[in-house]
């Protein structure tokens, strides 16, 4: 009688279950993690050559996964190379995508096909922490800083943002969560314009003796935490941040979102500000290394990627986590404050063998460490594939099998294969360089076999920062000059046109297609 009623209940059984469930389930998409580093130079790691600095943690993700020797970011300043990575787009075709300004409108509005609205068709909760930059609010007005500051992350595609919202050399500085700024007291609202609103306003010019870190050139208009920054405000003082405070903040927020999703897949947009201006790191790491504060702000930066890693770890999701590390431009010791970069420079070369640094489109201003890590996944070792920060877009699109609209990720190559070090797979075979989309500088890379020709195009006949380790200049510069860079990596050696004419002007004319 017990057989006979128990043969049923596994028959009804079988009913109720699809076949699918009583056999494995499938693999579960992995985890993403980005980690983009702000103004970090080609040889600014120890992994990457560097020997008056160590990286400790970053230097285990490259041991542990694969090191990129031809690794660039799509522009030498940070608003349109993180345009370019979440919209798969340069941003030189955009108007606007400059250095975004402290009241600058949402430069990527809604209904854009981003990263993360491609990831969230996956199933993929999304987050970004950390430098913003891309303005918020609508056109024509900017963001709302006392009410909703929308649209912003969350209208194209974040779950979740905590963000500083411009870059902290400009003003405001206060955290903005979601929506709105956080800690904002409704009694004393918060004002940012361009033009100081009362008399006392204390800048760095009028108050100049009390500011903690002297400033060079440029950002000398309001005072907060003793350092003064690029433009105006006022008011919010319940809601300003420590500069200190910013990277253990990140890891704070950082490790919520991923606790609290571990169990589905998710994507993580983690935004560093360690390397920009003005570099204040958290008194702990102050002193930690002989290149001043920004040496020491890179310190700091290696150990955000550890407490990162350490909570994938903890969490038991390290072994099904896709890490990229990046930087969104090359670097610069000079950027407007008296903080000992360049001073304390001695024997470290931040853009390692590489001319020129942010701002322009020499190698060192584009060229930058990158690193992709997954346990088990991809192999340890180096590769010399050309992959940029724009590919993310199509290349994890190709990785969670999802194909964005026809019209989206145009200038986005899938080098998923690349990124994961399989043996046949092939990177970028040309790449666009732009430097802060106003100054007519482009670069244009194009491969032919071992050789890679690099044009540069200078529609005003000059270029900006050519070396890193100096102050910030300009130099005249020939209209078109070419490089084969294999074989003349410092671009010191501008080859001769004439020698070069059919491949001169076939470039000349492709990039004009690419960028009027």
């Amino acid at each position: 009688m017990i057989r006979f009623l128990v043969y049923p209940a596994i028959v009804f059984g079988l009913l109720l279950f699809p076949q699918e469930a009583l056999t494995d389930s499938p693999e579960r998409q992995p985890n993403i993690l980005v980690i983009m580093a702000d103004d970090l130079g080609y040889g600014d790691l120890s992994c990457y050559g560097a020997t008056e600095i160590s990286t400790p943690h970053i230097d285990r993700l490259a041991s542990q996964g694969l090191r990129f020797t031809s690794g660039y970011c799509s522009a030498s300043t940070c608003t349109p190379t993180r345009y370019s990575f979440l919209t798969g787009n340069y941003a030189f075709r955009t108007k606007g995508t400059g250095i975004a300004p402290p009241n600058s409108p949402a430069l990527i509005q809604p209904g854009t096909e981003t990263v993360t609205t491609m990831l969230k068709k996956a199933g993929y909760r999304t987050a970004v922490i950390g430098k913003w930059h891309l303005g918020l609010g609508e056109k024509g007005k900017g963001p709302d800083w006392n009410g909703q500051l929308k649209p912003g992350p969350l209208e194209i595609g974040f779950d979740q943002c905590f963000l500083l919202p411009t870059t902290n050399d400009r003003v405001p500085q206060v955290y903005v969560e979601d929506h709105k700024v956080l800690n904002l007291d409704p009694t004393d609202p918060l004002w940012v314009g361009k033009k100081k609103p009362s008399d006392d306003h204390k800048t760095g010019i009028t108050h100049r003796d009390t500011l903690k870190m002297d400033w060079t050139h440029g950002h000398n208009a309001t005072i907060h935490n003793g350092i003064s920054r690029i433009g105006f405000y006022t008011g919010g003082m319940s809601a300003r941040f420590r500069d200190e405070d910013l990277a253990d903040k990140w890891i704070e927020k950082s490790r919520e979102f991923m606790t609290t999703n571990k169990d589905k897949p998710f994507f993580l947009f983690f935004s560093s500000h360690d390397c920009h201006v003005p570099r204040m790191p958290h008194e702990r790491f102050q002193g930690k290394t002989k290149l001043g504060f920004r040496g020491d702000s890179i310190v700091q930066l290696d150990w955000c990627v550890g407490e990162l890693t350490k909570s994938l770890d903890e969490l038991g999701i390290a072994d099904n986590t896709l890490i990229v590390f990046c930087s969104d431009n090359g670097p610069v010791m000079d950027d407007g404050y008296a903080d000992g970069a360049l001073e304390k420079i001695g024997k470290h070369r931040a853009g390692g063998i590489y001319k020129g640094g942010k701002y322009s489109v020499f190698e060192g201003g584009c060229r930058t460490p990158f690193i992709t890590c997954w346990p088990g996944k991809i192999k340890p070792g180096t590769s010399d594939q050309m992959v940029c920060t724009i590919d993310m877009a199509s290349s994890f699109a190709g990785l969670t099998g999802q194909t964005a609209a026809t019209d989206s990720f145009t200038d986005s190559v899938n080098v998923i294969d690349a990124l994961l070090g399989k043996p046949t797979a092939q990177g970028r075979q040309e790449l666009v360089l732009q430097d802060n989309g106003t100054s007519g500088t482009f670069g244009y890379i194009q491969r032919d076999g071992d050789k890679r020709w690099k044009l540069h195009r200078y529609d005003k006949g000059k270029a900006k920062n050519v070396v890193v380790e100096t102050k910030i200049a300009s130099s005249k510069r020939n209209k078109i000059e070419l490089f084969e860079i294999a074989s003349d990596p410092e671009e010191n050696n501008p080859l001769v046109l004439a020698d070069h004419a059919e491949r001169v002007a076939a470039m000349t004319a492709e990039l004009k297609k690419l960028a009027p």
